[in-house]
């Protein structure tokens, strides 16, 4: 993902997320610490026709990452596009060295979470009120990477 790319992201973003979008300046930040050596952040989009049709962001610190986002159009649901798209982020979550990788999804998004079981994530807990508006809650889910169980 480049800065060029964060109009289209946006509107992306509203159209799935209308009610807890992110703001442009979330993605300014996160783009920030998404390139040169010192880079925590990986951020990437997916084309379709010369249209941005998904994006995913993983932020990495101290041998843990979480997966900020991951975003399809619904036009794309059912491509594999969200499995392609989690599969670069875990890739370099172990790029990152990360041992454990963790997310948060909405308790009423079902379909997200059979993708995130499918790749190995398990619940560990839920974050109350995590969504807003609507205080609907989060399952905070994680993976292990790198062979290292605790």
């Amino acid at each position: 993902m480049r800065w060029w790319d964060l109009e289209h992201v946006l509107a992306l973003e509203h159209a799935l997320f209308p009610e807890d979008a992110w703001s442009a300046g979330m993605f300014w930040s996160e783009l920030a610490h998404a390139r040169g050596p010192g880079a925590t952040r990986r951020y990437v989009v997916a084309e379709a026709d010369g249209k941005i049709v998904g994006y995913a962001g993983l932020a990495a610190v101290g041998g843990l990452g979480d997966v900020q986002t991951i975003a399809v159009a619904r036009d794309q649901w059912g491509t594999g596009l969200g499995s392609r798209l989690l599969t670069d982020l875990l890739q370099h979550a172990t790029a990152f060295e990360c041992d454990e990788v963790l997310l948060e999804v909405r308790v009423d998004n079902t379909r997200a979470q059979k993708l995130y079981e499918r790749f190995g994530f398990e619940p560990i807990g839920f974050r109350r009120g995590y969504y807003q508006p609507g205080n609907v809650d989060a399952l905070v889910m994680r993976l292990h990477v790198q062979g290292t169980e605790t």
